[in-house]
């Protein structure tokens, strides 16, 4: 029971620190740049060549399943680009994301937490909240939606390409958004921010808190990859809930 009130709470404090901090002493804007490029920019080949692989691969498998079916999966693509706008390009998206950017934080963090870098910075008039955690938070606010986009993009083209190619239909089926409204653009919209919210303060949580050696900055890699993703999914799935009983 401990281990799950630290894994929602930490997060929830660590935010209430931060934004108490920023407002106290400001966000440095060089060292906030510095984390949308390397969370953003480093991340985004990552995004775009796993969601390409990803679309590609829901195409064929809903080819296999059209055939038993309806006989032509070109009927199912107003349905799927509809599903990859709201569901799975903010989800998939934010998941590449957490397994590079919250690797990357966590491992950041936690060495300088090992090597005392963080004490250093408290005693020279700094604050580790304000100073390193709110750069990254604020880059994954602005990182991921736009990352969510991209891979989205990528997916969709990926679609059509195999479509096409591979099976010998419209490929431009996979990019009509009849089905797509407003809430599903909001939808994707919220759960690309609350991803993007969440890896850097997950990854803030397991890097801040070690202690030790090699050991301990591995251990926080890995804790922070592991709770970035994790709250990823429970994101998407209370976001997702939420909506459905909105709109019945």
């Amino acid at each position: 029971m401990k281990r799950v009130l630290s894994f929602f709470g930490a997060p929830v404090v660590m935010l209430a620190r931060t934004v108490r901090a920023s407002l106290r002493e400001g966000v440095p804007l060089r060292e906030t740049l510095a984390q949308v490029h390397e969370l953003g920019g480093r991340s985004v080949w990552l995004v775009m060549s796993g969601m390409a692989f990803f679309g590609a691969v829901l195409v064929t498998i809903a080819n296999a399943q059209a055939k038993k079916l309806i006989g032509n999966v070109a009927v199912l693509g107003p349905a799927y680009f509809e599903m990859l706008v709201r569901e799975l390009g903010p989800a998939v998206s934010a998941l590449l994301t957490a397994a590079r950017a919250g690797a990357s934080h966590s491992a950041e963090l936690s060495t300088m937490s090992v090597n005392e870098q963080v004490e250093a910075l408290e005693m020279s008039a700094g604050d580790p909240y304000a100073d390193l955690v709110a750069p990254r938070v604020l880059a994954g606010v602005v990182g991921v939606p736009m990352l969510s986009v991209l891979g989205t993009v990528a997916a969709t083209l990926s679609a059509v390409v195999v479509a096409s190619l591979a099976f010998d239909i419209d490929g431009r089926a996979f990019m009509d958004a009849r089905y797509v409204d407003g809430w599903d653009v909001l939808v994707a919209g919220l759960k690309a921010v609350g991803c993007g919210l969440y890896i850097p303060l997950a990854a803030a949580v397991a890097g801040l808190k070690a202690r030790g050696g090699a050991e301990a900055v591995g251990q926080a890699t890995t804790d922070g990859v592991v709770a970035a993703s994790l709250g990823c999914l429970l994101i998407d799935l209370t976001v997702s809930l939420a909506f459905q009983f909105v709109r019945l």
